[in-house]
């Protein structure tokens, strides 16, 4: 408690100079962690709950309209819909919706929190390292009185529980090229049927990601420039070519399917600001960004993968498409029109 006691006055000394800075970023300066800081206005703004985090996310479709945001160190995802059609299986969980569409890995999750910052109603979800997982947010049309009921429902019996934060982070260490049957996996690469057997086939060969990008047939993976990013986007909004941003947490991936069509650059941060969209993207983060061809049972899938200096994927970038339906040839022709290799 002693612990708990000094962290919140230290935050509150940290926010007294620092009045616009945001939680994440005072968490690294402060040597803690987000969920931490949080759980400091327990009893006041914020308010912890069970951690029975599937009845919690099935229970949002009663709010209405709310804004789901899903974000990494790098880029920051916003999606303003309805929570419908949440399904588990296991451990693994889906949001399946034309406006809000997730991907949960919940052996991920560990805590949350219900949080109100001057009036602004939130659900809040983190993980063990204390990191942020996904967050919900209220917006001017949801049901604030379903928003009371669910956190009454959900409110933990023990507040003051201690939150269990392991910061022991599992980094990925990439074997040699040499100790790599490359043959092998570029043979496995082009008979791939469906994008979702990609993670399984870097993770039979024991290849990171980018390794795997490095490591792929001919034509398959190619580095471009980060203009090239930009000028993509500017041509889709120019063209109303519907494309998908796929942004991901350690146990959420957020997928937005439509338009992008307001973009503005401010700073270091390159923005899609669109009335139920919004991206935020670091620039000045971005190390590598490949155009990627993966085979399928439908054909080629084209998509630009974007890397930090830590080999993290930050954002990817899709056409429209559905499993069984070809790739949008329009995305396919722009996205190689525009890719400048680097």
């Amino acid at each position: 408690m002693e612990k708990v006691i000094a962290l919140k006055s230290q935050w509150e000394a940290f926010k007294a100079e620092n009045p616009k800075v945001r939680i994440r970023d005072a968490a690294k300066e402060l040597a803690t962690t987000e969920a931490e800081l949080l759980a400091t206005s327990i009893g006041g703004a914020v308010t912890r709950l069970t951690n029975a985090f599937q009845e919690i996310l099935k229970a949002v479709e009663s709010l209405g309209k709310v804004m789901a945001l899903t974000r990494n160190d790098y880029c920051v995802h916003e999606r303003k819909g309805i929570y419908k059609n949440v399904t588990f299986s296991g451990p693994m969980g889906l949001v399946v919706n034309p406006d809000i569409d997730l991907r949960l890995f919940m052996m991920q999750w560990s805590s949350a929190f219900a949080v109100d910052e001057n009036g602004r109603k939130s659900l809040q979800f983190f993980g063990k390292d204390g990191a942020a997982i996904h967050k919900i947010y209220l917006v001017e049309t949801s049901d604030v009185q379903a928003y009371d009921a669910l956190v009454a429902a959900f409110t933990a019996p023990d507040q003051q529980e201690a939150l269990l934060i392991t910061t022991d982070k599992k980094v990925a260490v990439e074997k040699p090229d040499s100790e790599i049957d490359v043959t092998a996996f570029k043979e496995t690469w082009l008979g791939l049927q469906d994008t979702h057997d990609f993670h399984g086939m870097l993770r039979k060969f024991g290849v990171t990601r980018t390794q795997g990008l490095r490591l792929a047939p001919e034509g398959h993976a190619v580095m471009i420039t980060r203009e090239s990013l930009k000028a993509m986007l500017e041509k889709a909004a120019e063209n109303d070519l519907e494309i998908m941003v796929f942004t991901g947490s350690a146990g959420c991936i957020q997928i937005h399917t439509g338009l992008v069509k307001n973009l503005l650059q401010t700073g270091p941060w390159f923005n899609v600001l669109d009335p139920d969209f919004n991206m935020h993207l670091r620039e000045d983060a971005i190390d590598k960004v490949w155009l990627v061809k993966k085979p399928t049972s439908d054909g080629i899938v084209t998509s630009i993968e974007v890397f930090d200096q830590a080999g993290e994927l930050i954002v990817q970038f899709f056409g429209k498409r559905k499993p069984g339906i070809p790739e949008n040839e329009h995305w396919r022709l722009m996205v190689n029109e525009v890719a400048v290799i680097s």
